[in-house]
Formats: C-alpha cells, sequence, structure tokens
C-alpha cells in the first residue's frame, strides 16, 4: 500500500503539468491514463492505479475493446471511472476511424480485413456491420446494425439500404464476426448474403461481398463466387 498522494509528487512531475508544458505526445500510456482517471483509491494514487491497470491488462493494446465487467473487477476501479475511461477509449476509436476513412479505397476483402480488424478485438457476441462505397469504391461510411445472431429475422434490408440512400452510396458491403474463430459460413449467413444480395439488384445499390471476420482470418463470399 502507498502512502505517497499526487499532490505529494512535485509539480513539475505530475502529468497534468508535464502534458501542459511538453504537449500530450510526451506522456507516457501511464500518464495520460492518470488524467484520464483523474484520482486513485485508498489504496494507491492515481499513477499507481494507472499502472497497475496496464500490467493487469498486458498493455495498452488490450484496452481497445476492454469491457466494463472486466474492468470493474480491478481493484479501485469503480463504476464511474469505468465509465469515463471506456468513453475516453471510445472517442479516441471515433476519431481515428474519422480521420482514416478519408480517401481509404476498399477494393479488396484483403482491405477491407486489414481496416476493420480492430473493431472486432474482444467481441463475445457476432456484431453486423455495413459499409457504404462510392464509384470508386472509397469509404463513405459504415453502420453498425446489428448484435447477435446472424439471420434474417434480426438483419433487416430497410436498415441496410435505407443508409445507402441517405449516403448516395454507389455500393454495399457488409460484414460480420464469428467470435468462435471459424469463419465458416453458416446457413444463416448464406441466407442472409443471398437475399441482401438479391435485393440489392434490385434496388440499384450492389451488394459486392460479405466478409466474415474471425481472430486472425477472414472469409469473402466474394472471393469463394470467384474462384
Amino acid at each position: 500500500m502507498s502512502n505517497i498522494k499526487i499532490k505529494d509528487i512535485p509539480l513539475n512531475e505530475r502529468p497534468r503539468e508535464r502534458l501542459i508544458k511538453y504537449g500530450a505526445s510526451s506522456l507516457s500510456n501511464e500518464e495520460l491514463l492518470s488524467i484520464i482517471l483523474k484520482t486513485g483509491c485508498k489504496e494507491y494514487n492515481v499513477k499507481e492505479l494507472s499502472n497497475i491497470i496496464l500490467k493487469e491488462l498486458g498493455g495498452i493494446n488490450n484496452l481497445r475493446n476492454i469491457s466494463i465487467n472486466k474492468l470493474i473487477n480491478i481493484k479501485g476501479m469503480g463504476r464511474v471511472k469505468c465509465i469515463e475511461l471506456l468513453s475516453s477509449i471510445e472517442l479516441g476509436k471515433r476519431v481515428y476511424y474519422e480521420k482514416e476513412k478519408t480517401n481509404i479505397k476498399l477494393n479488396s476483402a484483403n482491405k477491407i480485413y486489414d481496416y476493420f480488424k480492430d473493431i472486432y478485438i474482444g467481441e463475445e457476441q457476432e456484431i453486423f456491420y455495413a459499409i457504404y462505397l462510392n464509384t470508386k469504391s472509397m469509404l463513405i461510411n459504415y453502420k453498425l446494425l446489428f448484435k447477435g445472431t446472424l439471420n434474417m429475422s434480426y438483419v433487416h434490408p430497410r436498415e441496410v439500404f435505407k443508409y445507402a440512400v441517405m449516403e448516395s452510396a454507389s455500393s454495399i458491403i457488409i460484414m460480420h464476426n464469428h467470435p468462435s474463430n471459424d469463419v465458416t459460413p453458416s446457413i444463416q449467413d448464406e441466407e442472409v448474403t443471398y437475399s441482401l444480395m438479391n435485393l440489392g439488384k434490385t434496388m440499384g445499390i450492389p451488394v459486392v461481398d460479405h466478409i466474415i471476420f474471425g481472430n486472425d482470418k477472414f472469409y469473402s463470399f466474394y472471393e469463394q463466387m470467384h474462384k
């Protein structure tokens, strides 16, 4: 148990003061996390708590898709701290994807997998997205449309194509994950794929691929159909 409080640390060594003086990029992961958490707990000051979190999770990369249930089990992390930290992480992800989506050409399953694989890390249920492209296969936007086991009862075609019309998309790619890492399509996966592809032809907004994400591999309906 530490008796050192953050106020006992020299002013020029405190994370907030260092950020103001040197800029955010000069701070360590522990210091940045300390600023977000604001305070420690009875047993640890905020810098110590930040270091414990990073060690418990095995590094900063594992914060990307951490769940509130796992985070709240770390000693010193109350519900409010968990919510604030998860909000900061989600905001950072949105800023990153908003910046990176400009001029991104998604004209192959490999590119799509590389670009989107991080959003599925740590997910324990199936998550269905639609990606909207312009005439040059450049990314316009993407939407989370459904969480849960994939079937036509829950994946509503009107939602898929509503956003396509709103975004003036020329084509659509759909994708979801298999948490088991077995990317073999299920019967339901096939039904959803061919139903949406047929509807896309009727609507004049083709669904050009359905990609199933695993932890380290993927399955592309387009690639399988064009072998």
